[in-house]
């Protein structure tokens, strides 16, 4: 039987997640897996949204391809290749409450980061090469555990204040090959079971309906408020997750 809260909750999750894709939303995508977190299993979350993931890629990287920032790709692809091999070498030996903590950490951060604006004090830096690896190895780590590389990937990227269009394609591109990358390590697995596959076959429409309708908003609506008031209910998320994991590894 069909769980309406299920149904709800996910098809807003990956909505949300098709319309960062496109650059709408900027980095709020990363609240996908924390929200479908509070409807099952952090791990069945992961596996469940790679094939959507790819499918919102494709799309968000033909939209985008003649914009985009190869040199940023040269210094962080590497990097990510190494956080995605770290994120299958610990898979194992991370339970889904210590997944469901780091998603929640990891949201936490990004949400202080965007109310705060941490990142400003980053941008009289020049970004280095071994500072873009590094970050390229943290966007591959969380990404692999929780597709929550977003934040990592921003604070490298974000202080190079690339047109929007090339920012958005650049993203695009980096993830549409991280994601590929976290094909074979999640089949191997066990990510890719028919039940998340079935579930993914039934959001990936969602999702691309998101990307196309982010390409479109991108260039028409100004989301300053949007932004404002969606930061602040994605922090009291985080905060949810962060206090429902603290409690699963801690105390139970």
């Amino acid at each position: 039987m069909i769980d309406p809260v299920f149904v709800a909750v996910a098809v807003f999750a990956v909505l949300i997640v098709g319309l960062s894709k496109a650059g709408f939303l900027g980095g709020l995508g990363v609240v996908g897996v924390p929200l479908l977190a509070l409807v099952m299993p952090a791990r069945d979350a992961a596996g469940m949204m790679l094939p959507v993931l790819l499918c919102m890629d494709a799309v968000a990287v033909w939209m985008y391809r003649k914009e985009f920032d190869r040199s940023i790709l040269k210094i962080m692809l590497p990097g990510a290749a190494v956080g995605t091999l770290l994120g299958w070498a610990l898979w194992a030996f991370v339970s889904d409450a210590v997944v469901l903590l780091m998603v929640g950490v990891v949201t936490l951060l990004f949400v202080i980061d965007a109310i705060l604006p941490l990142r400003k004090k980053l941008e009289g830096l020049p970004p280095s090469k071994p500072w873009g690896a590094f970050w390229g190895s943290i966007a591959g780590f969380t990404s692999f555990i929780s597709h929550t590389g977003g934040p990592p990937f921003q604070i490298y990227v974000l202080p190079k204040k690339l047109p929007p269009a090339v920012y958005a394609g650049t993203t695009s591109v980096f993830f549409a090959i991280v994601n590929t990358a976290k094909l074979i390590p999640y089949f191997f697995l066990g990510q890719l079971s028919v039940s998340n596959l079935t579930h993914s076959a039934m959001l990936a429409p969602v999702g691309i309906v998101g990307v196309l309708l982010g390409v479109w908003l991108v260039r028409r609506i100004s989301v300053k408020l949007f932004y404002q008031i969606a930061y602040w209910l994605v922090l009291l998320l985080a905060l949810y997750l962060v206090w429902r994991g603290v409690t699963e590894v801690f105390l139970t």
